[in-house]
């Protein structure tokens, strides 16, 4: 403390810094609400913290699997798994996504693990894809409200969607893309710092001093930049349930043809529509004059890249793949939407 008195440019630079930290971000979020909506702060602050509540649970399972990977030095074992496999693992991860109920945002912790394990970008993002899209029981609620030919065809849209997703990435790969792709989502650890990892895991890691501190560094370290970029997503989402309603977003995208396709593509992507939520609100609409391929491509661009998913991505990637994510979903949306319509 004394060291930043007398220093006021420490000082300064260490208040700016945390300035610019998302928990700055939140509480002037929370604060601006308190100020012009009083009545509603209260539902605002109980939905974020459900949320992330909800989402706690995967958070601390996807931190503790990695740190015990990175402890125990089981990494090395989990790329050695994708050496090789690639287009193996980006069918599997497609496939497996939509059997995970998981939406944009919770599925960003198994995400960051992925990542940091050193899993290529091609099947991350064939998972990263088609897990916000379906599961078993968004397709029982999809079906019961919008009917089976619908729910089956958000189905195949999401595996597609994962699998051409997975393919572009491994092709632009090759050309020597994204060979960095984390922004800043990096172990605990540096070089020359924590267990010499070699090809052999220690299961028990506890019983070595040196991976015990690794196991405490990578397990505080990960869990505090997933649950500050994640609150704040989900102080975002708050807003958006609460000040735009998606029966109104959605209300412009009737009409004929691709371009109100194309709309509800752009329209859906910052908005935020819960898997549970959109089948019965978007069966409405469709009775209203919306077009089944409409409602299909709003459904899947709001899945895949609503505004608190948008946020969580764009703190755990570089822009360049960021943009890549945005145009696959949004673009896979509109494709999804004119197939969906055409059959």
């Amino acid at each position: 403390m004394a060291e930043l008195t007398q220093n006021p440019k420490l000082s300064s630079k260490a208040v700016l810094n945390l300035i610019k930290t998302p928990w700055a971000l939140i509480i002037a979020i929370l604060a601006l609400v308190a100020i012009l909506d009083p009545g509603n702060w209260v539902a605002v602050v109980t939905f974020a913290a459900k949320a992330l509540a909800h989402t706690g649970q995967y958070i601390l399972f996807a931190v503790l699997l990695l740190s015990y990977l990175k402890a125990t030095g089981a990494e090395v074992m989990v790329a050695r798994a994708f050496e090789g496999r690639e287009t193996r693992m980006i069918f599997l991860a497609a496939l497996f996504g939509g059997l995970a109920p998981f939406c944009s945002c919770e599925v960003i912790p198994f995400i960051a693990g992925l990542l940091a394990l050193g899993a290529p970008l091609s099947a991350v993002m064939a998972f990263w894809l088609s897990s916000p899209l379906i599961d078993p029981p968004t397709l029982l609620i999809t079906a019961s409200a919008l009917g089976w030919p619908f729910a089956i065809g958000k189905a195949v849209a999401a595996v597609a969607l994962g699998l051409f997703g997975g393919f572009a990435v491994r092709f632009l790969m090759r050309s020597g893309a994204f060979a960095q792709p984390l922004r800043e989502y990096k172990p605990a650890g540096c070089c020359g710092c924590g267990p010499k990892m070699d090809d052999k895991p220690v299961w028990k890691f506890w019983q070595e001093p040196e991976r015990r501190q690794r196991f405490r560094a990578e397990f505080l370290h990960n869990g505090i930049f997933l649950l500050k970029w994640l609150a704040l997503a989900y102080v975002l989402e708050a807003l958006l349930v609460s000040y735009v309603p998606a029966d109104l977003i959605a209300r412009v995208v009737g009409g004929e043809g691709v371009l109100p396709i194309v709309i509800a593509a752009l329209v859906g992507m910052p908005a935020y529509l819960n898997s549970y939520v959109a089948p019965p609100l978007l069966a409405g609409l469709m009775e209203q004059g919306m077009t089944a391929g409409a409602a299909m491509s709003f459904m899947v661009a709001g899945a895949v890249s609503s505004i608190p998913a948008m946020a969580a991505v764009w703190s755990l990637v570089k822009p360049r793949v960021f943009a890549t994510y945005l145009s696959l979903g949004v673009g896979g949306a509109i494709v999804a939407g004119i197939v969906f319509q055409t059959l």
